[in-house]
C-alpha cells in the first residue's frame, strides 16, 4: 500500500504533495514502483497535530482521488475518519476506507461502509492524534490491542459488514511507546488470529528512527528511515502480514524481492 498525502503538515512528507498535478504524479510513480493499493489522506495524524474539517479534508483529496480513479486501476483506499469524505470518495472511485479512529470517530462511518459495500480497514489508536502520545499505557499492549480489534471485527459483523470486507491494525505508533511499537512488531503475527488480513503501518515512524539514530549517533534521513523500514517489513512478510502501508514503495518492494529470493530453495 504506497501513502499518497496530500497534507501540508504530515509528519515525514508534508507539504511534498499538495499540489493535485504532484500527488497525481507521485501515486502513478508508486503504482509503477509496484504498489498494489493507494491510500490517499488529506489530514495528518502525526502526534499532537490538530484536526481539519471535512470540506477541507475533501478540497486537499478530492481531485486526486477522481484522477487517479480515471487513470489507474489499482484500487484506492480513502485514509479518513470522516463519514462525509469517505462517501464522497468512494463515490469518486475509492473502494476503500481506512480509518484511524476504527470506525469509531464518525457514528455514521458503519453505516456507509455497509450501504457501499466499501473494504474498511479499522486501526487501534489509544487516544487521539492530539494526546496519543501523552503517556500511552498498557498492562500488556499485544493482547489489549487484540481484544479491541476482535471486539470492533465483532461489532462490524453484528452492523452486516461482510467478513471479506474487512481489515484490522494494530496501530503501530498511535498511542504507543517505542517498547511498544517493538513488541507489536514482533509478534505481529499474533493478529493473524483474528481471521482478517492485517495491514501494518510502520513506515518512517518514530521507533523506526530511534533504532537507526542509536547505531549512527545522529538523526536519520528519510531515506535512512526507508531502508529500516524495508528492512523491518522483510519480518513482518516473513510472518505472514498481508499489507504494509509503506511511502518508499520503490525499496520496500526490492527489498522484499531479494529477500524471499534469497530464502527459496534451489
Amino acid at each position: 500500500m504506497g501513502i499518497v498525502n496530500t497534507t501540508p503538515d504530515s509528519f515525514s512528507d508534508g507539504g511534498q504533495w499538495v499540489q493535485i498535478e504532484s500527488a497525481v504524479a507521485h501515486g502513478l510513480s508508486l503504482i509503477e514502483a509496484g504498489a498494489d493499493i493507494l491510500d490517499i489522506g488529506g489530514e495528518s495524524t502525526r502526534p499532537f497535530s490538530d484536526p481539519v474539517d471535512a470540506k477541507e479534508e475533501w478540497r486537499r483529496v478530492g481531485e486526486v482521488v477522481r484522477i487517479l480513479s480515471r487513470e489507474s486501476d489499482c484500487p484506492l483506499s480513502i485514509d479518513t475518519s470522516k463519514a462525509s469524505v469517505a462517501k464522497n470518495a468512494l463515490e469518486n472511485g475509492a473502494e476503500i476506507i481506512n480509518d484511524v479512529t476504527g470506525l469509531e470517530g464518525d457514528p455514521e462511518m458503519i453505516r456507509i461502509a455497509r450501504e457501499t459495500g466499501a473494504g474498511i480497514c479499522a486501526m487501534h489508536m489509544q487516544g487521539t492524534p492530539k494526546t496519543m502520545q501523552i503517556n500511552p499505557t498498557y498492562e500488556n499492549v499485544v493482547a489489549e490491542v487484540y481484544a479491541y480489534l476482535e471486539d470492533q471485527k465483532n461489532t462490524f459483523a453484528t452492523a452486516g459488514i461482510a467478513p471479506e470486507k474487512i481489515c484490522l491494525d494494530p496501530g503501530i505508533g498511535f498511542g504507543k511507546t517505542h517498547s511498544h511499537n517493538i513488541e507489536l512488531m514482533k509478534y505481529a503475527s499474533k493478529f493473524l488470529d483474528l481471521g482478517c488480513p492485517i495491514l501494518i503501518g510502520h513506515s518512517r515512524k518514530g521507533f523506526l528512527g530511534k533504532l537507526v539514530k542509536q547505531t549512527l549517533h545522529r538523526e536519520p534521513s528519510l531515506h535512512e528511515r526507508d531502508i529500516a523500514t524495508a528492512a523491518a517489513a522483510c519480518s513482518l512478510a516473513d510472518q505472514g502480514i498481508h499489507i504494509l502501508r509503506v511511502h518508499d514503495v520503490a525499496t520496500v518492494r526490492l527489498t522484499l524481492t531479494a529477500y524471499a529470493s534469497s530464502r527459496t530453495s534451489v
